[in-house]
């Protein structure tokens, strides 16, 4: 029955659109700071993932000018405690929406930590070339002149627009449009929180419009890289951060349990002592696949020919441009296709 109530209200939905002329987008809510309440408006202290989106879009009346817009609660948590399983059923849920005809695009709202993780997974997963875009707060909900209300106004405008199709996932945030791929959270506490260090925005919003500056390079959608509709985990890959004076204790640890990848959050151009590379070498013989990225926020690590780094004779494999949070979420989707440390460094230097 409810199934039966959802498809009818889906079609007058739908009906409605087509009448107003206005395109839909279905805003897909999993908490964060946007979503915050605090007890004190001028205070930093809150509580993310607190206000459902039914609330969060009755603080944008005026989209309705725009948009037909529904709202569904996926997950109610700071981004911090995103998981993989989220990861899944978002771009499941999101590959449905498109399957079905369901809308024209879909916002995320999303807590920061790790909104640029999540943008990267639906990047490589979603399945269409219709826009996906996520979008969040860097204050909560309640506070003095919080940035939520104009971040989701502006997120569901680039959704809306037929000039976003085919950039694979974005992210929206203070003004500014950025690719999936490129975006880092470069700000623990400013509004302006996000940047693209190595290609900087693709594009801005402005008086309900998006007006787009470059192409992305790396698109995808319709089919993306990785299908994950049959997929109820990935295999386990951690990140081990290389310091001055750096042991092995960490990657010594993780030899020993059932990791299937390891990233190296190496210094400079993906390095790391030789305490460390001792032990890379042993998890390369135990068929881990390890892959050297880099602390260093732009930049890319290439592939080193001679010296202590040299990926062919020790097994490893580079990041290229990806930061180590996005390597690891690439190396988890490859291992669920290969184990070829030959077409996972393709995989590397083409997504």
């Amino acid at each position: 029955m409810k199934k039966l109530l959802l498809i009818f209200f889906c079609s007058i939905w739908t009906f409605y659109a087509t009448a107003q002329n206005l395109p839909r987008v279905i805003v897909l809510s999993t908490g964060g700071t946007i979503a915050g309440q605090q007890p004190n408006t001028d205070k930093a202290g809150y509580v993310s993932g607190k206000i459902p989106v039914e609330e969060l879009l009755k603080n944008i009346p005026s989209i309705t000018q725009k948009a037909i817009v529904q709202g569904e609660q996926i997950a109610s948590i700071g981004s911090f405690d995103m998981t993989i399983d989220i990861w899944i059923k978002l771009a499941r849920r999101i590959n449905e929406i498109f399957a079905k005809n369901e809308a024209d695009g879909v916002v995320i709202t999303h807590g920061t930590d790790t909104q640029e993780e999540t943008a990267y997974f639906l990047n490589l997963t979603v399945q269409s070339e219709k826009p996906v875009v996520l979008t969040g707060a860097m204050r909560p909900a309640t506070a003095i002149s919080a940035d939520g209300s104009k971040n989701l106004y502006d997120a569901i405008i680039v959704a809306s627009d037929i000039s976003s199709k085919g950039k694979g996932a974005l992210l929206c945030f203070n003004e500014n449009v950025y690719d999936a791929k490129n975006v880092v959270k470069t700000s623990m506490t400013n509004v302006n929180a996000f940047s693209s260090p190595n290609t900087g925005a693709i594009g801005q919003v402005y008086d309900s419009k998006v007006y787009y500056n470059t192409q992305t390079i790396n698109k995808h959608g319709g089919p993306a890289a990785f299908d994950v509709s049959k997929l109820d985990s990935l295999p386990i890959v951690e990140i081990i951060y290389a310091y001055a004076g750096a042991s092995n204790v960490a990657i010594n640890a993780l030899i020993d349990t059932n990791v299937g990848g390891v990233i190296i959050a190496g210094t400079g151009n993906g390095s790391f002592d030789k305490e460390i590379l001792e032990s890379v070498k042993k998890a390369v013989k135990k068929g881990i696949i390890v892959v050297r990225s880099s602390r260093v926020v732009s930049g890319k690590v290439a592939t080193q020919y001679v010296g202590p780094f040299d990926d062919s004779k020790n097994g490893t494999i580079v990041s290229d441009n990806l930061n180590p949070q996005k390597a690891r979420i690439l190396l988890m989707l490859a291992l669920t296709i290969t184990k070829d440390k030959n077409k996972i460094q393709e995989m590397f230097f083409t997504y």
